[in-house]
C-alpha cells in the first residue's frame, strides 16, 4: 500500500489519502461480501433480509456504478484506469457495474495477489489428492453423454464407456451445456429464451508463450494500458467485436517460481480480454500475436520474438471444444446487478429433486474463489437434503 500510495501522489497530489478512504470502504463491502453474501445458496429472497446486509445497504453502493464511484475519489486518468480494469472481467463497462465490486480492488491491493507455487493447477492436484484420500474415484476421460431419469430424480449418468448409477448428481460442468444438452427437455428448469438474454462476462485470447531468454522489465503481473480502455471497453460490452488497439494483462510466473520454466528461459501467459462469441480463427488469433508481442517489445526495450521456444493460443473454439462454455465464455455470467444473487440460475432444479448445480454460472459467481466456494455452498445443500430422509 505505501508504495502504491506514493504512486497514486505522483500522479495526483495528494490522492494517497482518497486511496486510503478508497481501500476502507473497500474493506467494508468485502467483509460483508465474504461474510454473509458469497456463501448463500441463493434459493430465497429471505437470505438476503439480513440486519447487516439491510443497515449497510447504503455502504455497500450497489444502486451506484463503479466509474461514477471511483471518479469521487480520483481524477487522473491512469489512476482511473488502475482501479476500472478488474470489473472489465466482470461483465459490464465500469458505468454499469455495481460499486459494489470495488471491494476487488480492496483484495488486490490491500490482501495481495496469492500464487500457489508450481501453477494454478496446483490447486486441482491438491483438492483431487485430498480427495482421493476421502475415498472419492474419479472416472477420467468419461464425458457423460446423457442423464437417465427415473420420475423426478436422475437414476443414472450415461457416458461412451458405462452406465453410473447415483444418488446424487454435482454438476460442474458448464450450466448451460449440462440443461440443454443432457437433461431431457420437460426436466430443464431455464429455456434456451431465457439463456439467450443472459448477459456474459468476456471471453479471452491467451496466448503460452516460452522464452529462450529472461526480460528483465517484466514483474509477475504486468498491464499494459497503454491504448484506449473505454474503446476496449466498448467492444467488449456494447458494440461487440474483436477489439480495435486492446489492453492486456501478461503473468510471469518464472518471475517467481523457477519451477515453471528452465533456468535462463521464461515463462509468459498473455491475456486479451474480449467479447464472447465473436468468430475465431487462426489468422484473427495471429493478428492480435504479432500486436502484443510488438507491443511488449516496443515498452520493454527487448526483443521477445526472435526468443520464442514455445507458443500455444487459447480462445473461444477451445474454450467450447474443452469445456462446452456457453458462446466460448472464460469467466461465466456478467455481474450486472440483474445477474446477482437470487437472480443468478439457480443452484437446485425444481424440476428433479437430487440435481444440483455448481460453479462460475451459478451462485456466488465467477472467478476461481467464488467457484471453489459454490462447491462448498452446494455440498451443504445435498448434505441438507440426504438428511432429510
Amino acid at each position: 500500500i505505501d508504495a502504491l500510495s506514493q504512486l497514486f501522489d505522483q500522479l495526483e497530489p495528494g490522492s494517497s489519502r482518497s486511496l486510503q478512504k478508497f481501500i476502507e470502504e473497500g474493506k467494508y463491502k468485502y467483509e460483508i461480501g465474504m461474510h454473509d453474501l458469497v456463501y448463500k445458496p441463493g434459493l430465497s429472497i429471505t437470505e438476503l433480509m439480513d440486519y447487516k446486509l439491510m443497515a449497510g445497504v447504503f455502504r455497500l453502493h450497489v444502486f451506484h456504478s463503479m466509474s461514477s464511484y471511483v471518479r469521487r475519489f480520483f481524477k487522473h486518468p491512469r489512476i482511473i484506469k488502475l482501479l476500472e480494469f478488474p470489473v472489465l472481467f466482470l461483465g459490464a463497462t465500469a458505468e454499469n457495474t455495481p460499486a459494489l465490486y470495488s471491494l476487488m480492488n480492496y483484495a488486490d491491493m490491500a490482501l495481495g495477489t496469492w500464487y500457489p507455487m508450481g501453477g494454478m493447477f496446483k490447486i486441482a492436484e491438491g483438492m483431487e489428492a485430498l480427495a482421493k484420500e476421502k475415498g472419492v474415484q474419479f472416472k477420467y476421460n468419461s464425458p457423460i453423454e446423457e442423464m437417465t431419469m427415473n420420475g423426478d430424480k436422475v437414476k443414472c449418468l450415461r457416458s461412451d464407456k458405462d452406465l453410473y448409477p447415483l444418488d446424487y448428481v454435482v454438476a460442474s460442468a458448464d450450466y448451460h451445456y449440462v440443461e440443454q444438452q443432457l437433461l431431457p427437455k420437460k426436466y430443464r428448469r431455464y429455456s434456451e429464451a431465457y439463456w439467450s438474454r443472459r448477459v456474459m462476462a468476456p471471453s479471452s485470447l491467451i496466448f503460452y508463450i516460452g522464452l529462450n531468454k529472461r526480460v528483465k522489465k517484466l514483474l509477475h503481473h504486468t498491464l499494459f494500458f497503454d491504448e484506449d480502455f473505454a474503446l476496449h471497453a466498448n467492444e467488449i460490452y456494447e458494440d461487440p467485436k474483436w477489439p480495435t488497439s486492446p489492453q492486456f494483462y501478461v503473468s510471469c510466473p518464472s518471475q517467481t517460481d523457477d519451477t515453471v520454466a528452465p533456468a535462463g528461459h521464461e515463462n509468459l501467459f498473455i491475456l486479451i480480454p474480449v467479447a464472447p462469441a465473436l468468430h475465431d480463427s487462426e489468422s484473427i488469433r495471429e493478428k492480435y500475436f504479432d500486436l502484443v508481442i510488438n507491443r511488449m517489445e516496443s515498452i520493454s526495450g527487448e526483443s521477445i520474438r526472435q526468443h520464442i521456444v514455445y507458443k500455444k493460443s487459447y480462445a473461444h473454439n477451445d474454450f467450447i471444444a474443452d469445456y462446452h462454455s456457453f458462446k466460448g465464455n472464460a469467466y461465466g455470467l456478467a455481474n450486472t446487478l440483474w445477474q446477482t444473487a437470487n437472480l443468478k440460475p439457480s443452484m437446485v432444479n425444481k424440476k428433479v429433486s437430487n440435481l444440483f448445480y455448481t460453479g462460475q454460472l451459478t451462485v456466488p459467481g465467477p472467478g476461481v474463489p467464488p467457484s471453489i466456494i459454490s462447491g462448498q455452498v452446494v455440498a451443504g445443500q445435498v448434505k441438507k437434503v440426504s438428511t432429510k430422509k
